[in-house]
């Protein structure tokens, strides 16, 4: 969900600005603050008991996250860790109801916007459940897309390495350059360098 700057400044968000590999929280605290991203990218993970790290999403500008937590009392899932210098709009959880009860219009567009988040998480989880590797990515590519607007449906670019792809997949980076090649060749995706073309 992108809010308004302006909006949440006057219910009391704060631009704080976190560098690379800063901690922004982490798995098992509550649920403080809803974060929407002005610039930078953040990533939200896990490790296992091995510490083997599992990417559950990268988000970039105008995106928002931390904020499904806000309304239950559940400790989070996950880490999110800057992975680069990264400015947000921080808004406590207090203000942030607040804002939800005074201006209904976000509060209707953010039960839209998380809508859309289950809709697409579940088609992503049926993905990544194939075998197939191009499924898998073709899974992935549309759930970052789902995140974008329509005006860029012909040529959305993934800002991801060939690394973070494989993280999200659980596939094997050398899996993921024989599948891109392979996408491409078949006209499902464009490569402009390294960059994706969706």
């Amino acid at each position: 969900m992108n809010i308004d700057e302006g909006t949440l400044h006057s219910f009391g968000g704060e631009n704080v600005i976190y560098n690379a590999k800063d901690l922004i929280f982490r798995e098992g605290e509550y649920p403080q603050y809803y974060f929407q991203i002005i610039s930078g990218k953040v990533k939200l993970n896990t490790y296992n008991e091995n510490g083997k790290e599992f990417i559950q999403n990268i988000l970039g500008k105008n995106q928002s996250f931390g904020d499904p937590l806000l309304f239950i009392e559940k400790l989070s899932p996950t880490n999110a860790i800057s992975l680069q210098t990264t400015e947000v709009v921080r808004m406590s959880k207090n203000n942030f109801m607040d804002m939800l009860k005074k201006r209904p219009d976000l509060s209707l567009e953010m039960n839209i916007c998380l809508s859309q988040r289950l809709y697409y998480n579940i088609l992503m989880v049926n993905n990544m459940a194939s075998s197939d590797a191009a499924q898998r990515l073709k899974g992935l590519l549309d759930y970052l897309k789902s995140y974008h607007d329509d005006d860029c449906r012909h040529s959305f670019p993934i800002e991801l390495t060939r690394q973070q792809i494989a993280d999200l997949t659980g596939l094997r980076v050398e899996t993921v350059i024989r599948t891109v090649r392979k996408m491409a060749n078949s006209e499902i995706i464009r490569l402009d360098g390294h960059r994706i073309l969706y």
